[in-house]
């Protein structure tokens, strides 16, 4: 029997950085935990390394020739072939064409294969490529590395590992994270919500005050802008047998959009300026002008004396640094591209704009169609207005009201880092809660934006030992999967879809929900299709609820699994009787299992993207 675990430990698998934090349950006692973060040694030059407690979330695959022996070896003696953290974000910043960044919005991609070779997306052919999976094992495993070189005594695969997500996350996503961790070498994990990660941070960071700040009836929205997405949450403040509790009610869709983009967008800003000056970039010194951009746009986030901040897009030629273009990135071009262009003063009633879509379009990440992050906001809100109508202890809003009225802001993520930009979000809120005839949400002060999820997450596995405060709430989503109607063949007509209510919304991970009676016919021995929907708005809908009909917007269609599941004796193509029974993993998957009505086998359709099914 394998010793307790020694430390809870919480890793940020981040977009643009990561970050481990962890708590020793030894010294912990009560709601004080003594927490940490680890310095990650990393490389930040060739040959040259120092520990810094953020790991840049950047992969540099360097030509066969370009550094001499040794000038990639870590502490721990890995021999490899390639760079992450710092080296590889200043290195790839020159030549994009050998950087993987982004791996995290990838790998949550439904319309590439995230397990095949396509990263750097754009890269010619000679350069070799790894898959979003790999690089996330790369970046998982070299954090594993880390631990092990400083805590030799606490081996890192016989602690408590928690690894955080978007919010946003879907089942596929979750579990493609959970795989990445496992090839990393990790034990089994737990995944939790970067929102929920971020408030068990501010709980924790208050040493108990945390209770002073809130109050029964408060709603706290997490409005979280990271490198690659925006994810909102919704977490009220409930009284239960007197005491304080949290529970998660709403999180968003899934929204590609975050300092990624403003840094392509600050990139395009400079490029027409050079352009106006009678100088052409190419697309190979526009994706370089991309990498110099952000460390500009965060110079300027965090100083507000600096004017402007001098970037360089190198040559494509032999002499790279005469042949250099020298520009500027002025405070006045930073503020219409990112705080306007971004974040615009926009009413409560706008919605994010969509546009048709061109016919034929490159391979690439499935951004947000409108860059407003205010507009997302608007639209999750006016979604969310009924969300809270059955919880105890909340006021009913008034009837005129047009959305959700959080009371409370809680920060998280690089991009609002900036006071800037997070006062123009609060102010644009509160212009609406104004305008609703409802006072103005406070903000929950005292968050570190760029290590509060591995700090919350590693919080959370001290939590779920019995001690501090947990944030309930389940699955943010109820799931349903498709039943195709029994009908004569119509031409040009499909067989009408129902949607059954396998998992409710708000179903805890690790339980189970058996269906009620139904039966369904089950095709085996050939090559059928699984359909599942998500819902975020249809709250009430218990296992076993079919739908024949429901609005575009109360149903989002997931990523569909091709499966051909064992005869099990059958002949190819029989349709089995079966009742379903439906589990949510501790990672947030769903497992549907179908056992015949009669017979002992069982089939279990777990809806990941393998597209597998298993007896």
């Amino acid at each position: 029997m394998s010793a307790p675990a020694r430390y809870t430990l919480g890793i940020d698998l981040g977009t643009t950085h990561c970050a481990l934090s962890y708590v020793d349950l030894e010294a912990s006692d009560g709601d004080q935990a003594a927490q940490q973060v680890l310095e990650i040694p990393q490389l930040t030059g060739p040959g040259s390394i120092e520990a810094r407690p953020l790991l840049p979330s950047f992969l540099y695959l360097p030509h066969a020739d370009e550094l001499a022996p040794g000038d990639l070896s870590l502490p721990w003696g890995a021999t490899q072939d390639h760079a992450v953290g710092e080296f590889a974000r200043s290195r790839g910043a020159a030549t994009p064409i050998r950087l993987v960044a982004s791996a995290k919005s990838w790998l949550c991609h439904p319309g590439v294969d995230r397990r095949a070779d396509i990263l750097p997306a754009e890269a010619p052919p000679e350069v070799a490529r790894i898959s979003p999976l790999t690089a996330s094992v790369r970046y998982l495993s070299h954090l594993r590395a880390a631990w092990n070189a400083a805590h030799p005594e606490a081996p890192f695969d016989a602690q408590d590992v928690t690894v955080t997500i978007p919010a946003s996350f879907d089942p596929a996503a979750r579990e493609l994270t959970a795989e990445a961790a496992q090839a990393a070498g990790y034990p089994p994990i737990t995944l939790l919500e970067e929102p929920q990660a971020a408030l068990y941070s501010w709980i924790q960071r208050s040493a108990g005050q945390w209770r002073k700040e809130v109050k029964t009836g408060d709603l706290i929205l997490v409005v979280d802008v990271g490198g690659g997405t925006t994810d909102l949450s919704l977490i009220a403040v409930l009284e239960r047998e007197g005491n304080l509790e949290l529970h998660r009610v709403a999180v968003g869709e899934h929204i590609l959009l975050g300092g990624d983009n403003m840094d392509l967008a600050l990139a395009y800003t400079v490029t027409r300026k050079l352009a106006e000056q009678g100088t052409r970039l190419d697309p190979w010194q526009t994706r370089a002008l991309a990498h110099a951009c952000r460390g500009a746009k965060e110079a300027l986030l965090s100083d507000s004396d600096l004017d402007s901040v001098p970037v360089v897009v190198p040559s494509r030629g032999s002499k790279l640094i005469g042949g250099s273009i020298r520009t500027e990135v002025r405070r006045e071009e930073l503020v219409a591209t990112l705080v306007e262009g971004f974040f615009p003063r926009v009413a409560v009633t706008e919605m994010p704009i969509t546009r048709a879509r061109a016919a034929l379009t490159q391979l690439g990440l499935p951004y947000a169609q409108d860059a407003a992050v205010t507009r997302h906001l608007a639209a999750f809100l006016t979604r969310q207005l009924g969300a809270t109508a059955d919880l105890e202890g909340f006021a009913a809003q008034p009837e005129e009201s047009v959305f959700l009225h959080p009371t409370a802001v809680l920060f998280n993520g690089g991009v609002l880092k900036s006071g800037l930009i997070a006062g123009r979000v609060l102010d644009t809120l509160n212009d609406w809660l104004a305008a609703d005839g409802a006072a103005p949400a406070r903000l929950l002060g005292g968050a570190d934006l760029d290590l509060a999820v591995a700090r919350g997450a590693a919080y959370y596995g001290y939590v779920r030992r019995g001690r501090g405060v947990r944030i309930r709430g389940g699955t943010a989503r109820a799931y349903y999967v498709g039943i195709e109607s029994s009908m004569p063949a119509i031409p040009g007509m499909e067989p009408p879809l129902e949607a059954l209510c396998v998992a409710p919304f708000g179903m805890e991970e690790g339980s189970e929900a058996a269906l009620p009676a139904q039966e369904f016919g089950l095709v085996v021995g050939e090559p059928v299709r699984f359909r599942f929907f998500g819902s975020s708005v249809r709250r009430q809908d218990e296992v076993g609820t079919l739908l024949d009909f429901w609005q575009p917007d109360e149903l989002q269609e997931l990523e569909e699994i091709e499966a051909t599941l064992p005869a099990e004796g059958r002949r190819p193509g029989e349709v089995v009787r079966v009742k379903l029974h439906a589990r949510v993993t501790e990672t947030g998957t769903l497992e549907l299992e179908a056992l015949p009505v009669d017979g002992s086998a069982r089939w279990k359709v777990q809806f990941d993207v393998r597209g597998t099914a298993e007896a």
